[in-house]
């Protein structure tokens, strides 16, 4: 195991904990096999009856992959980076893919930053999943303000968010909190970060076969507290499924200048920050996303990423956030009228044989 990440039973609960805290946790290569080895130990281990995962630090879960790291190997040569940065997006695609087809509950506590990466290691399949969110919570797919698209599984769970949620997450990269979380479904329950001793305490002592029902037991106190105001993606539902509807990225816009509202209008402005082209490759992804499964999903996001750092915006954007900070991205093309389909497909095109795929053996 890596210093990063501590891994313990109890209950029949195995537990992860991330502890990265400077970094906000954010993944490394390292890290990522330390997960996959526990789970896959866990698999099949009948003293396992669950999961759960979560951050020794209040500040975040995880705040996504190690974007330092990315540019570093990213920058390097041959043009493609470096094998360690294949490799790295390689395994954290199949953690993804572990993770959604887990045959035990998988509990995520998304306390704090929960972004990029951390998203991919919450957002478990459908059946087993118990995604708990607190008052700390900040969850966003902001690869788009870094010159990315919303990858680790983000082409299946955010096209699959009721109506346009997911394409406004996606091409606005806009972070929400935990009632928004909630109303996205992209969280199942609430639970107060002072409650989460206690939560744990329950965890540790229950002999509950239902473990996902016992902890929307625990959370059915606290039910509305996510909130004190309704949520911002329920009070502006119908305007984001009309604008964000349009199947190109220069429609939404237009649609949204058309718009008064000071929802429409604000959300135009953070999209005229973001890359041009990757908010457009961003929604091709989301609208292809919905028809494929997760493996398919996961396959298509390993041959965009691929697509990404040779085309470079990635490390520009990393480059104007992160390295020089001068939030000053320099994005190619500078606009939505200079991106053109060609340049879209681009991201798609096949990088291997299908028999050569790193994820051909996902299934």
């Amino acid at each position: 195991m890596t210093d990063f990440v501590h891994t313990a039973t109890s209950n029949g609960i195995g537990m992860i904990t991330l502890d990265r805290p400077k970094a906000l946790n954010s993944l490394s290569l390292d890290m990522v096999r330390a997960i996959t080895q526990a789970l896959l130990a866990w698999r099949l281990d009948d003293t396992v009856r669950a999961v759960l995962i979560r951050s020794s630090s209040e500040k975040a879960f995880c705040a996504g992959g190690d974007i330092r790291f990315f540019h570093e190997a990213g920058s390097s040569t041959p043009l493609a980076g470096s094998a360690l940065l294949e490799d790295f997006f390689t395994e954290e695609y199949a953690l993804n893919h572990l993770i959604h087809t887990y045959p035990k509950p998988y509990v995520a506590i998304m306390d704090g930053i929960v972004m990029g990466g951390g998203m991919g290691i919450a957002q478990a399949g459908e059946s087993n999943r118990m995604r708990i969110v607190t008052e700390r919570t900040k969850m966003a797919m902001p690869e788009v303000n870094i010159g990315l698209f919303p990858d680790v599984g983000g082409s299946y769970f955010l096209s699959r968010c009721p109506g346009q949620i997911g394409a406004y997450l996606g091409v606005t990269g806009e972070v929400i909190g935990a009632a928004d979380a909630l109303h996205a479904g992209l969280a199942d329950v609430f639970v107060p970060s002072a409650e989460l001793g206690a939560l744990s305490d329950m965890l540790a002592s229950t002999r509950s076969t239902d473990l996902r029902g016992a902890i929307m037991e625990f959370g059915t106190p606290f039910r509305g507290q996510a909130a004190p105001d309704a949520s911002m993606l329920a009070s502006q539902r119908a305007r984001i499924d009309r604008h964000f509807a349009k199947d190109e990225v220069g429609a939404i816009a237009a649609s949204l200048a058309n718009d008064e509202d000071a929802f429409a209008q604000k959300t135009l402005a953070v999209m005229r920050k973001r890359s041009p082209l990757m908010m457009c490759v961003t929604l091709a992804q989301l609208r292809r996303g919905a028809a494929l499964g997760v493996a398919d999903c996961l396959r298509m996001e390993r041959t965009m990423v691929r697509r990404s750092f040779e085309n470079g915006e990635v490390l520009e954007g990393i480059r104007s956030v992160v390295i020089d900070k001068d939030n000053s991205p320099k994005w190619q093309p500078p606009s939505l009228e200079d991106v053109d389909a060609a340049m879209v497909e681009r991201f798609f095109e096949p990088a291997w044989p299908a028999y050569a795929h790193p994820l051909r053996e996902l299934g």
